[in-house]
């Protein structure tokens, strides 16, 4: 079977082969396929998938099982993404930057990212007004921010 390395921190290399693969390409697509259902799908009986489930999660390859909301249907229309730059790198200002963001519901997710700006801010909003209150009233009272720059998400092809 083909195998795969996967490094797990302190922890052993687990080796990944095709059925482990399958599964968590399936789970990926559909977290609320049953032990059953995944069987079928990977040609094992019950008992062995389940088994291998339950070691991909103990392994950490699994780490949650999540839904994916319909944000249009809950009146979230607008993406934006939003590069950040902050006025100095020094730790104080970027673990103060940090700990603001990710109180704020609007954001959806933060990364750290190398480059022109130092953070990127995926922003999720019912419409053009929210996010220019979001701006002024939540974004702009975060210290040591020095550049916003927006981009508005016109169409998605791929999703995580």
């Amino acid at each position: 079977m083909e195998t795969e390395n996967f490094s797990e921190g302190n922890q052993s290399n687990y080796k990944l082969d095709t059925l482990d693969k399958k599964i968590l390409n399936l789970l990926q697509k559909n977290a609320k396929l049953n032990s059953k259902e995944l069987a079928s799908e990977i040609g094992l009986t019950l008992t062995p998938t389940y088994e291998r489930v339950k070691r991909l999660e103990s392994k950490g390859f699994i780490k949650s099982y999540t839904i994916k909301i319909n944000k249009e249907k809950i009146g979230k229309n607008l993406k934006v993404l939003c590069n950040i730059s902050l006025k100095s790198h020094s730790v104080e200002f970027l673990n103060a930057f940090e700990s603001s963001v990710v109180k704020l519901k609007e954001i959806s997710s933060c990364y750290h990212i190398a480059g022109n700006f130092d953070y990127l801010l995926l922003i999720e909003v019912k419409d053009m007004n929210e996010y220019s209150d979001f701006l002024k009233e939540k974004l702009a009272s975060i210290p040591h921010i020095a550049t916003v720059q927006s981009s508005f998400v016109m169409k998605t092809m791929k999703e995580e």
